[in-house]
């Protein structure tokens, strides 16, 4: 592949997955494109042509060709999409002549193949011709389209953005504002949703797969997929690829050279062969039109630079081609569909079929899990081992499963997170639908896997935890737990609250229920009751029938002791039988078990006699038992809370606030931190002002500063490390004439020497509790803002709280009622009601202008007085720097 030339955007390279499910390559046209350009217009029909040029083409000129792909990158831009080696999409702009005082503007141009109409690369090539002429600073679009070209006008009205439009001389005149509004962020995510969901579609309900590296030896790698295949009664084509037996048959299926050689179309590919002829492999994929591949195979990033470099080959070629890759380094995949019955994967015994999807990064645990699923009884719908998640990560599979009906709830072993914003973003609207469980390693800091490719990233890892709580996700810490909550989640009703009835024939077991009940936030309003130890499933029934009845109970603990050694299956069908007509969520301790249903403790729940028993839930402690269902009440409690709006504050102006940053770039491109004079603007751009401040070097100067602000008034020195430090008498409050300011001065300088030979004068702010507010843009995460309040709560107790912006009011809200110190806030022990509409209306300033603006690094306000009526905000730090790129962009791409 050659060098780009000088001055060539890297950065807006980017792998998009298409509506169709498949994938594209978008990047800047370069000038050795021009052959390319050429066949790509030759290949479209007359009439695109027309629509393109407005008048008959049938063929460019080098001139012609020469203009389009030579290009600035600046002010005249192209972009093309690629599917293998050839063009299939090509869009421009040719920005306008700078008009003073009005925002840029720019004219632009779509031409997509006619072979790949309907594939939604219109939509893609706009998105990322806008995030280009953003960063250029275009903010206006127009176009001349001609009335016929419904497509292309289709394109601009359903993007979102708000479409202006005229008619002139036959022509449309269409215009419209770049910048991304909530509609069009809501178009782009609905699209980007579907697009995910369907390719990795293509890898879970194949209709034909061919297995490359099938070994004849029984117990290789090989050998096992293609067994797996074959005895699962995979409902599909299959096919097997080993060269050195070409011509016979394993397992009853022939055996050929290439995939190459198979002439129906394939739509997913196993790669089971050493790493150095995975390549090769993927290139015969694309030759054939495979859709997708699962490489099996390990040997790449988990090794070292040079693995890592092959691994990044595999998926160029592979999306290149349209295909969306499983792996490398994967355990493999199921999908216990009967229409499908899938089982791609080195597990020879997968659980049953059922409704619980599961994603899986580690290889190694993908055991664990499959085997955790059979053991205890509980069915799956699919899954998927990652491996090094090179391509298809745990974003991709809640795309998939939003959509999935035959999918209740999911989880999710992750070892690390590759773009934590696109998750919360996407899990956040999942687990409005169903229960997303996630068991989330690394809280130890031993660091990334070998093979995931992750940026660094600064935050602690209490962001990580804020992020998952702010998505709804239902955190657990290892896969005992990820089963115990499926099991409630996926069997049972979700809880209308959190008060418990507890049932049981032991006394010391209702015990330990009510106190798990307590320790985990429940409330216990029913029982504990017991019936006699040696009471039988009647009576036992009867008590749990009370509890079902009772209008004040949301759930019910039922344990019970066998007499002797074994469970009697009499009582077990009975409670499931009764938990099944009282219709709220139960969970039991059959005491020593751990199982999901009757069947499981020996009843055959299918037989004559025993017709439709319900499935519930069985742990073989009470604490067990109440533990996950603690974790189904906090989610469902979750679920029914108003979702809030985004935060939107009257009086942010953005575009005033993106030309502050980018002035202050352009003076110094290494970044730098905000004077007070350009903090102070910025601020007041968001709607936030600051205190009036001023520094001094004189005692005179001091008092004429006091006389302007109004006494009485503070001193402070400036040094950060001393002006917030009452302590050391580095603040005078409350001074209220020009004696006092005086003798405050030489006091300070007496004490601080030439540390407090400039001071800094402030009018008094009203009383109140000190906070900080606080947004960082981490090269992982994006922007993370972070409250607390200040004094012992934050510098003793590290009393701090975080969120993942873009925010909602609700989220808002959350974050300062999340810190331990809250109450200060609130009247506690008599003090005043504070103004926290004030303070939240403050924090969702920082979050908008955080979000919006990347170049942002860090802003800084402390501290923020949070007084009885209004909050004040004494001082501030803006740091701005060149953005790094966020991993989540405004625009749809494929992780790199």
């Amino acid at each position: 592949m050659p060098l780009p030339p000088v001055g060539y955007p890297t950065r807006w390279e980017a792998d998009v997955a298409l509506r169709d499910g498949g994938t594209a390559h978008v990047r800047p046209i370069r000038p050795d494109d021009a052959d390319l350009v050429a066949d790509f217009h030759v290949r479209q029909s007359d009439e695109s042509r027309y629509f393109r040029f407005f008048a008959p083409m049938p063929r460019l000129s080098r001139r012609d060709l020469a203009r389009f792909t030579q290009v600035d990158h600046v002010d005249r831009v192209a972009l093309v999409a690629t599917v293998g080696d050839d063009i299939v999409g090509i869009a421009r702009f040719d920005a306008a002549p700078v008009r003073p005082g009005k925002p840029r503007s720019a004219e632009v141009a779509f031409n997509i193949s006619d072979a790949h109409q309907g594939r939604g690369l219109g939509s893609v090539l706009l998105e990322h011709l806008a995030a280009a002429a953003r960063e250029r600073g275009i903010r206006r679009f127009t176009a001349d389209v001609l009335p016929q070209n419904a497509k292309m006008i289709g394109v601009f009205r359903e993007a979102g953005f708000e479409v202006r439009q005229g008619y002139s001389d036959g022509v449309l005149e269409v215009s419209f504002d770049i910048d991304p509004t909530q509609r069009s962020l809501d178009v782009m995510r609905a699209r980007e949703q579907r697009a995910e969901s369907r390719s990795v579609t293509a890898l879970l309900s194949p209709s034909s797969v061919v297995v490359i590296g099938a070994r004849r030896t029984p117990g290789t790698v090989g050998h096992r997929l293609l067994a797996d295949l074959v005895t699962g009664g995979f409902t599909g084509a299959i096919h097997a690829v080993n060269p050195a037996a070409v011509g016979e048959t394993l397992l009853g299926v022939p055996l050929l050279a290439s995939v190459r050689d198979i002439a129906d179309p394939i739509d997913l590919a196993v790669i089971a062969v050493l790493p150095a002829a995975v390549i090769e492999a993927v290139n015969d994929c694309a030759a054939a039109g495979v859709r997708g591949i699962v490489v099996v195979s390990s040997g790449f990033a988990e090794t070292g630079p040079e693995g890592a470099e092959l691994q990044r080959e595999l998926v160029r070629i592979a999306r290149a081609n349209g295909m969306r890759v499983i792996g490398p380094n994967s355990f493999g995949v199921v999908n216990t569909d009967p229409a499908v019955r899938l089982n791609a994967s080195l597990a020879e015994d997968v659980p049953r079929a059922g409704r619980f999807g599961l994603f899986s990064q580690s290889g190694a645990l993908a055991v664990t899990v499959l085997s955790s699923a059979q053991r205890r009884g509980l069915g799956i719908s699919t899954f998927v081992s990652a491996g090094n998640r090179a391509d298809v990560s745990g974003n991709d599979l809640m795309q998939f499963w939003h959509d999935d009906d035959a999918t209740a709830a999911v989880g999710l072993y992750l070892e690390s997170v590759g773009n934590p914003r696109k998750f919360s973003r996407v899990a956040r609207g999942l687990a409005r639908r169903k229960p997303v469980i996630v068991v989330k390693s690394g809280a130890s800091g031993f660091g990334v896997p070998p093979g995931h490719a992750v940026r660094a990233s600064q935050v602690p890892f209490e962001v990580v935890d804020s992020m998952l709580r702010q998505a709804g996700v239902i955190r657990v810490e290892n896969v005992h737990q990820l089963f115990d909550v499926a099991q409630v989640a996926v069997e049972q009703p979700l809880p209308a609250g959190s008060r418990i009835a507890i049932v049981g024939n032991s006394d010391a077991l209702g015990t330990l229920a009510a106190d798990a009940c307590v320790s985990w936030g429940l409330q216990v309003v029913h029982g504990p009751k017991a019936v006699h130890p040696e009471a039988g499933a009647e009576e036992f029934t009867a008590a749990l029938r009370a509890a079902f009845a009772d209008p004040e109970v949301d759930a019910v603990v039922a344990s019970w002791v066998p007499p002797t050694a074994t469970v009697d299956a009499t009582v077990a069908v009975a409670v499931a039988r009764t938990a099944g007509e009282g219709g709220k969520t139960c969970v039991t301790c059959f005491l020593g078990t751990r199982s999901v249903s009757a069947t499981l403790l020996g009843v055959d729940a299918g037989a004559p006699d025993l017709p439709d028993v319900p499935t519930v839930p069985s742990f073989p402690t009470p604490e067990d038992a109440v533990r996950a269902l603690a974790a189904v009440v906090r989610y469902a409690h979750w679920r029914r809370k108003d979702r809030g709006r985004p935060v939107a504050p009257e009086g942010v102006d953005l575009a005033l606030a993106r030309t502050l940053v980018e002035d202050a770039l352009r003076e110094h491109p290494e970044g730098t931190n905000l004077s007070r004079d350009a903090r102070t603007a910025l601020l007041e751009a968001i709607g936030v002002p600051l205190l009036p401040r001023a520094e001094v070097d004189g005692v005179e100067e001091a008092v004429e500063a006091a006389e302007r602000f109004g006494w009485p008034v503070a001193l402070k020195t400036v040094g950060e490390e001393l002006s917030g430090r009452q302590d050391l008498r580095g603040v005078r409050l409350g001074l209220s004439t020009p004696d006092a300011l005086r003798d405050a001065v030489g006091e300070m300088r007496d004490v601080f020497g030439d540390g407090a030979r400039t001071l800094a004068v402030q009018p008094m702010a009203p009383l109140g509790v000190p906070c900080l507010v606080r947004s960082d843009e981490d090269p992982l995460f994006g922007p993370v803002l972070s409250f607390g309040i200040e004094g012992d709560p934050l510098d003793l107790m590290g009393d701090i709280a975080y969120r993942i912006p873009p925010l909602t009011d609700v989220d808002v809200s959350d974050l300062v009622r999340s810190v331990r110190a809250a109450p200060k806030l609130f009247g506690h022990r008599g003090s005043p009601l504070l103004d926290v509409t004030a303070l939240q209306d403050v924090i969702a300033r920082v979050a908008v202008v955080a979000d919006a603006l990347p170049e942002i690094a860090e802003l800084r306000l402390s501290p923020v007085l949070v007084a009885e009526r209004g909050v004040s905000v004494l001082d501030a730090v803006v740091r701005v720097a060149a953005p790094q790129g966020r991993a989540d962009p405004d625009r749809r791409t494929l992780p790199l």
